[in-house]
């Protein structure tokens, strides 16, 4: 049989045929066949953990095995487990600055099924879903849904959060307006006044369409990082600033970040009742929920909130070490006349630096040319793997990328910036 006109007669849906796998995860497989090859690379592409540096709480580890030893391994409740959803709520109301009932509160694998279902249960086929870029994903699942993306190009200056005036002229024609803060990729957050301007138009846009009984606008307010946020900058969200946002706002929550537990997959989604019940019917079919045994020993571990602060005090101090030791760096090499640039930490575990290299030559006379030419040589020329904004939505030129420190340890920094400050040197 020829198997090349064999393939080239299998089909799958148009969905499928033309889905985009994660820019991401393609740079992270180079970087990986590099270190298999033997090279010494420093990986600061993934927005994961090295269990190795940062394991997740002693403490929840113990309750995890104390839980499958219980033979806690059956089918959770499809909501989630009770127990787990009253900590939640509890964790809210006294870190969050939230009051959600348990039955407003639906567990998921993670946070990504909580992202899709909030997706279905809003965004009809054809649908338009606002989003700033870059932000994480949001391009995917507006695919996923056969929506229309309408894009918003935010910028350094605003520290790549997006303002009411660059929203304003698209939300009449919009389903689902979605937010992230601390934003993934940048670590930058909303400034209470910037937040509170978006909350109002989205209040005044929905008593414009209560009077005709034309959908809401509904805002998915994805706050993952939200216990990572560094010095003296606060977190803030949309119920809390404007109370009648909650009525029109699905959260994004959970553990992975916060506890390092990128691999445990307790994640959550929160927000009015009718929509949450929606959101647990559709799970329902996917079955994409956090295992029991996670679950039960997550919910005994936030109920000991005295170890959740403990935790993340540590976590938080580490984190921020990575991120200003980078930070600082930077301004060195930019100090010392090099086109590099990085805005100051604020929450997360990522940092936004510029790579203004364009048109600058190589020791070998190779001009870098394009975005990709300069990750390129950022990679092979100084062993420093980072992702570029392009993989984010933003234009294929942008001269900014994400690095992430969660996989780094502290005495890697030193190393980044000397690798960077050789390779930058040999630029013309």
């Amino acid at each position: 049989m020829d198997t090349k006109n064999e393939l080239s007669t299998l089909r799958v849906s148009k969905l499928a045929e033309h889905i985009i796998g994660s820019e991401i995860i393609k740079l992270a497989a180079e970087v990986n066949e590099k270190i298999k090859q033997g090279e010494q690379v420093y990986n600061l592409t993934i927005g994961d953990f090295n269990s190795k540096v940062f394991p997740i709480p002693a403490e929840l580890k113990q309750f995890i095995q104390e839980a499958y030893d219980d033979d806690q391994t059956n089918y959770p409740a499809a909501d989630g487990m009770l127990e787990l959803r009253q900590a939640v709520s509890q964790l809210l109301s006294k870190r969050g600055d939230l009051e959600y009932a348990t039955d407003e509160i639906v567990v998921t694998g993670g946070a990504r099924p909580a992202i899709y279902a909030i997706f279905k249960a809003i965004v009809d086929p054809g649908d338009a879903v606002i989003f700033p870029v870059p932000s994480w994903n949001n391009n995917h699942y507006t695919y996923l849904n056969n929506a229309r993306p309408i894009l918003i190009e935010t910028s350094p200056e605003n520290n790549f959060m997006p303002r009411a005036e660059e929203i304003a002229p698209y939300l009449a024609e919009a389903s689902l307006l979605a937010l992230c803060s601390p934003l993934n990729p940048t670590g930058t957050v909303f400034s209470k006044e910037d937040l509170e301007q978006i909350c109002d138009l989205v209040i005044a846009e929905n008593k414009k369409r209560e009077s005709v009984g034309v959908k809401p606008l509904y805002v998915m307010y994805d706050q993952i990082y939200w216990p990572l946020t560094h010095g003296s900058i606060e977190h803030y969200n949309p119920v809390s600033l404007r109370p009648a946002m909650r009525e029109y706002t699905l959260f994004v929550d959970g553990i992975s970040k916060s506890l390092a537990a990128t691999g445990v997959r307790v994640g959550w989604t929160m927000g009015p009742k009718f929509v949450i019940n929606k959101i647990k019917s559709i799970l329902t079919h996917v079955g994409a929920w956090a295992p029991k045994a996670e679950q039960m020993a997550t919910a005994k571990y936030l109920n000991e909130l005295s170890l959740y602060d403990t935790y993340l005090n540590h976590i938080k101090s580490e984190i921020n070490a990575r991120l200003l030791g980078f930070y600082n760096g930077i301004q060195s090499l930019r100090s010392a006349g090099h086109k590099i640039d990085a805005i100051a930490p604020e929450a997360a575990i990522y940092l936004t630096v510029q790579f203004e290299l364009h048109g600058l030559k190589t020791a070998s006379g190779t001009v870098l040319e394009t975005t990709q030419d300069v990750t390129k040589y950022i990679l092979d020329e100084a062993k420093v793997a980072i992702v570029p904004f392009y993989a984010f939505g933003s234009s294929d030129d942008s001269s900014w990328y994400r690095l992430s420190v969660g996989t780094c340890k502290i005495e890697d920094v030193d190393g980044v910036i000397s690798n960077l400050k050789a390779a930058l040197e040999k630029l013309s």
